[in-house]
């Protein structure tokens, strides 16, 4: 078995920093990697792979999966879950798009009154 690679601090630390800003986010320590729920749903876990890459996994709308899965590298529907999809995370990241579609994955698993919560404050 090949071993995982720890997810570098830096790009923890920039997740973290995100998921701080939506109400009752919270980090915790997955089997591998970190993950952000909120309640008992998981919106978010990043992880270094076998294959040696990183990834970021979330959900995403049923109607933006077959996107997705056809855009190709960096982006990959995950092989579990209707609507769990990802990104291969490297220097090129997009952070800002990352971010967003990691705010969409929280208004998807979060309770109502949190999700308007997150879309009233955004421009």
């Amino acid at each position: 078995m090949t071993d995982r690679p720890e997810v570098p601090p830096d790009w923890i630390r920039r997740l973290e920093r995100l998921f701080r800003t939506l109400p009752e986010a919270y980090q915790e320590r997955a089997w591998v990697g970190t993950r952000w729920r909120v309640g008992q749903a998981t919106v978010a876990h990043v992880f270094g792979g076998e294959d040696q890459l990183f990834r970021v996994v979330f959900r995403a709308d049923l109607s933006e999966v077959m996107a997705f899965e056809h855009s190709g590298p960096p982006f990959f529907k995950a092989g579990w879950g209707d609507n769990v999809v990802g990104i291969v995370l490297d220097e090129a990241t997009d952070w800002e798009e990352l971010g967003e579609m990691l705010i969409e994955s929280y208004c998807l698993q979060a309770p109502a009154r949190l999700a308007e919560q997150v879309v009233r404050d955004l421009p």
